[in-house]
């Protein structure tokens, strides 16, 4: 299944609590929690270009399944990562502590980060 597409940020869970177990501070949590981010997925078989943007700020990942890839995360950190995909439809990662789970589903996707009991959740739909 392929993930190419633009998608418009419709729900997310528990963003607040998740962005300051990351340590972002609470200026941009509280600039964040209310824009609908645009995600952007390149695919071209194995190899994935993501830019999310939100507001002003961009974060851009590009990664190849089962090949260590440095991902940056969301609190601007940049780790190293290996991203697998499991079934047809799911890419998972841990990386620091986390699990990166996304999952697309027709035209939804969903994005499940969890860092011990905390889990954010973000759904997005292709525009």
């Amino acid at each position: 299944m392929s993930f190419a597409g633009k998608y418009q940020l419709q729900t997310q869970e528990n963003f607040e609590p998740f962005m300051r177990a990351l340590g972002l501070p609470e200026e941009e949590i509280q600039k964040g929690k209310d824009l609908k981010s645009i995600s952007e997925i390149e695919q071209d078989g194995k190899k994935f270009k993501v830019t999310v943007t939100t507001g002003s700020k961009v974060l851009k990942n590009e990664f190849t399944i089962g090949e260590e890839s440095e991902i940056q995360l969301l609190n601007g950190e940049k780790t190293k990562a290996v991203v697998q995909l499991e079934g047809n439809n799911k890419l998972v990662t841990q990386v620091k502590g986390m699990k990166s789970v996304t999952e697309i589903n027709g035209d939804i996707i969903t994005h499940t980060m969890t860092m011990g009991d905390l889990t954010f959740k973000r759904v997005s739909k292709r525009i």
